[in-house]
């Protein structure tokens, strides 16, 4: 196994959802209903941030969320 090599560590594991924006909170944080139905916090991630990206209520987005900490996850990208 090489040092790069990843193997099963959950560390650098990332979950994908989609979900839809129900409220924008403050901070560019969101609250997001998931496809399955639970309600989870969402916040913007940095490259969104910086190409200023604007989310609204009712708006379709793919998050990245941890194996630790699933109420909890990261806005990567805008659905159409």
């Amino acid at each position: 196994m090489s040092p790069n090599d990843t193997g099963g560590d959950p560390k650098n594991q990332v979950i994908k959802k989609e979900g839809r924006v129900i409220e924008a909170l403050p901070n560019a944080f969101f609250k997001v209903v998931l496809s399955d139905g639970k309600e989870i916090m969402g916040f913007l991630s940095g490259k969104m941030r910086m190409n200023r990206i604007t989310i609204l209520p009712g708006d379709k987005v793919t998050l990245e969320m941890s194996p630790y900490d699933e109420s909890k996850g990261r806005i990567v990208y805008r659905l159409k």
